[in-house]
């Protein structure tokens, strides 16, 4: 699996990290609310922190142990997004 543009592998190599920069809360406020709806359709959810224009992502497949494929989706799509 190539890791996505952006993003890099946590150490130990059980997830997929990466964070990002907006112009304000309300920027990022509303990423994440797109990333929400995206990530409910496909029923694969990100761990997330977000406070005040950064929001951090952990993306792992619990069930998996891991990172798979999902992840790396996953990932693509919330590049896509936060655009």
């Amino acid at each position: 699996m190539d890791v996505p543009t952006g993003w890099n592998i946590e150490a130990g190599g059980k997830a997929l990290i990466r964070s990002f920069t907006f112009k304000n809360f309300s920027e990022a406020f509303g990423v994440l609310t797109r990333i929400a709806m995206h990530a409910e359709k496909v029923d694969h959810h990100p761990e997330f922190t977000s406070v005040w224009n950064r929001i951090d992502f952990r993306l792992t497949s619990h069930d998996a142990g891991g990172v798979t494929e999902r992840d790396a989706r996953l990932a693509e799509a919330i590049n896509r997004i936060a655009g």
